[in-house]
């Protein structure tokens, strides 16, 4: 393994101290999509203090989660800090898909969350040095990945490195190719399960949807010389832990891997990378969760193993209950005592079908008696949307939406509705998608609950109130 690569030239302390918070107003707003920048320059991120961040207050069901500070990372807008080490930044829902030009179906690059699981992050990366390492493992054995938790390889499976390529390489030896596509955390909304479980307790604000341009990763794989006797392929990044779990690393089916659609990324929405969203190299897997989603790629290792038990995030972390759906009743315990499958948990894959209102935040004030625009997006693991109906009733009535822009089946779809309040007060908002494969989001969030809260997809509510003396604006 390359460890000696993963040394950062900036203090990781100081930089998470400097990312302090800014106020929204006089915000500069959303990047056009532009050409790819000059990569042949150092990347460095800094940033000021900003001491009295302004609070959002998400609404979580359970105490003390509700109130997130707005601040501002390198390279970000003022985004909801959800933790600062590892760093978590959620998009706030106006700005899921507000990138200019975009026909409200894309995420801008400053705009989209931030998800680390490592806290030693790169501060500092030159793209002139960086490489990427296609190594295979020496035996057909078990794959175990070494412990840079203490900063040894010693322990892990051996390998062979037979393919080394620099950026340049990437960006002239390979057809570039794009595509659209979703990440969304895993625990996305995880903040508002009930009862409550371990890990990042967030809010619905950890997906964003952009248009990556890399190569394929299955071009890569071939000039390595890798044949269909490949297992597993696994990805490791230029992050590492400090005093958490093992290294953040993960692995795909070969045969996933080489479907033409799984891409090594160096560009997203037209621009380079942002730093805190994988730069120079991101791994991008269409139409599965963002846990796959590998930063700031260094490795990839060839296995000629099924068994991925000694990885922590493919055999310990990320998993569900192997039982058809994923799903759970809440609070029980999985397995049952009894019938267990064989394995009872596997890792989790492909996204759910979701749908989001992005045109009011919960509690805002609309017109009475005129029509509200409402809009928003929809979005699944790769069936595509064929249907989203919205109510204003709470989910009594349903009406079909318009679907806007078709950008491809990974992608945000957006839509948009209009309903006139007829009286003063309050109305509940609701929105749910429908796939290609009649695919559906439950109305009860007991339907998607799991012990680790993961794959949440209830239909969504947004609290508005109509007031017959509300001014001129724009509802």
């Amino acid at each position: 393994m390359q460890n000696d690569d993963k040394k950062q030239t900036v203090n990781r302390r100081d930089f998470l101290r400097k990312a302090g918070a800014i106020g929204l107003a006089g915000f500069a707003g959303t990047k056009a999509l532009n050409a790819v920048a000059d990569t042949n320059k150092e990347r460095v991120i800094t940033a000021p203090d900003q001491p009295n961040p302004p609070i959002i207050t998400q609404n979580f069901p359970i105490a003390g989660n509700d109130d997130r500070p707005i601040v501002q990372y390198p390279e970000k807008r003022p985004l909801i800090r959800v933790t600062s080490r590892p760093p978590q930044l959620e998009t706030p829902m106006n700005m899921l898909a507000d990138a200019e030009g975009c026909e409200g179906a894309l995420t801008a690059n400053d705009a989209f969350f931030v998800r680390y699981h490592n806290s030693v992050i790169p501060l500092s990366i030159d793209p002139n040095t960086h490489t990427l390492s296609i190594q295979v493992q020496l035996d057909g054995s078990a794959y175990i990945q070494p412990d840079y938790k203490t900063g040894s390889p010693e322990g892990g499976s051996p390998t062979k490195t037979v393919l080394t390529l620099t950026m340049k390489d990437l960006q002239t030896k390979f057809e570039d190719f794009s595509i659209v596509a979703v990440n969304q955390c895993s625990g996305n909304s995880r903040g508002f399960e009930n009862p409550r479980m371990p890990g990042g307790q967030l809010g619905n604000g950890t997906v964003g949807c952009a248009r990556w341009t890399g190569v394929r990763l299955k071009d890569v794989l071939a000039m390595a010389g890798i044949d269909s006797t490949a297992q597993q392929v696994i990805f490791n990044g230029l992050d590492n832990p400090d005093d958490e779990p093992p290294d953040f690393v993960k692995a795909i089916p070969y045969s996933k891997a080489i479907n033409g659609e799984v891409m090594l990324a160096y560009a997203m929405n037209g621009e380079e990378l942002p730093m805190l969203n994988g730069y120079p190299l991101k791994l991008i897997v269409p139409g599965w969760f963002g846990t796959y989603h590998v930063k700031h790629l260094s490795e990839i290792i060839i296995s000629y193993s099924n068994d991925m038990s000694g990885m922590f995030y493919m055999g310990s972390a990320y998993r569900i209950p192997n039982n058809g759906t994923g799903y759970i009743a809440p609070g029980t315990s999985w397995p049952p005592a009894t019938g267990a499958p064989t394995p009872p948990w596997i890792p989790i894959n492909r996204l759910k079908i979701r749908s989001f209102i992005t045109s009011h935040l919960e509690g805002a004030k609309v017109h009475t008696g005129r029509p509200v625009r409402v809009k928003g997006i929809a979005f699944d693991g790769g069936d595509g949307i064929k249907m989203v109906e919205f109510s204003s009733d709470g989910g009594l009535t349903w009406a079909e939406a318009k679907l806007g822009k078709d950008f491809g089946k990974y992608a945000f779809r957006p839509w948009t509705i209009r309903f006139t309040p007829p009286a003063d007060g309050a109305y509940v908002l609701q929105v749910r998608a429908t796939s290609n494969t009649n695919e559906t989001q439950p109305a009860d969030p007991a339907m998607c609950w799991n012990p680790n809260g993961y794959m949440r997809n209830v239909i969504e509510t947004v609290n508005v109130t109509a007031v017959s003396t509300l001014g001129d604006s724009d509802d």
